[in-house]
């Protein structure tokens, strides 16, 4: 299973865990996932998707009609 965000692509980064003696260690940031089902009204059905948080926040505030077209705009681009 990949921690990758299905709608906005995010996914792990690297970077440095830091203890207070200074000492740098690396380490993994990955990103707030949930599974969660969404509605699609246009296909008249449930879908279920893996996507980040703030998807979802950007999803409750738009429309998960809106947000599809979006991202088909950024794509195209």
């Amino acid at each position: 299973m990949s921690k990758v965000c299905d709608l906005t692509g995010k996914k792990a980064m690297v970077g440095h865990k830091v203890s207070h003696s200074n000492r740098k260690t690396k380490r993994k940031f990955n990103p707030n996932l949930k599974v969660k089902k969404f509605f699609v009204p246009e296909f008249g059905e449930w879908v279920t998707l893996k996507v980040s948080t703030s998807a979802i926040r950007t999803i409750n505030k738009k429309g998960i009609g809106v947000y599809l077209e979006q991202i088909k705009k950024k794509v195209k681009k």
